[in-house]
């Protein structure tokens, strides 16, 4: 989707065999060359608006995102979850659905959100290197439901925290 390199993770995330996160860049990165089916999901509650996110986890996934899809309905969205905070950047590499990404930190709480140009492979990265989760949306959606930094995300299973790392 946008392929976000988390830094290097743009819809993309890549390590090195010392389990380091790679340099946004444009290279060549593991990603299906189709659209991939949709990925299990979960409810969120962003501010006081819900939402039913995919849930991107696995290196493919993380990899692959929007990519290749022609359309999101307008209150979908999907959420990237990274082993670790990191400093992300995602750019748009083979997606053409305009979109919107909330950079978020471990907490669930909003840090960042940048608007997303369709094929654009220009990473936007993150001003900070506390970014553990990255959700995607239509284009604007942020904005259209009055959500900015500072919002909580939380599921229907509770924090972030709880949901994705307590077992």
């Amino acid at each position: 989707m946008a392929l976000t390199a988390l830094l290097a993770v743009g819809c993309d995330k890549s390590h090195d065999d010392t389990g380091t996160v790679a340099a946004a860049t444009n290279r060549s990165l593991p990603y299906l060359d189709h659209a991939q089916p949709k990925l299990p999901t979960i409810k969120l509650w962003i501010g006081p608006i819900e939402m039913v996110s995919e849930v991107a986890r696995q290196q493919v996934e993380l990899n692959t995102g929007m990519m290749y899809r022609t359309e999101m309905g307008t209150n979908d969205g999907m959420l990237f979850v990274m082993p670790y905070p990191l400093r992300a950047s995602f750019y748009m590499r083979n997606t053409i659905v305009p979109l919107s990404a909330a950079y978020i930190d471990p907490e669930g709480t909003i840090i960042e959100i940048h608007d997303l140009k369709p094929k654009d492979e220009t990473p936007v990265e993150a001003k900070v290197d506390n970014i553990q989760y990255i959700l995607e949306t239509p284009q604007g959606w942020f904005k259209k439901n009055n959500i900015g930094p500072g919002t909580v995300i939380r599921t229907e299973r509770g924090s972030f925290q709880d949901t994705f790392w307590k077992r």
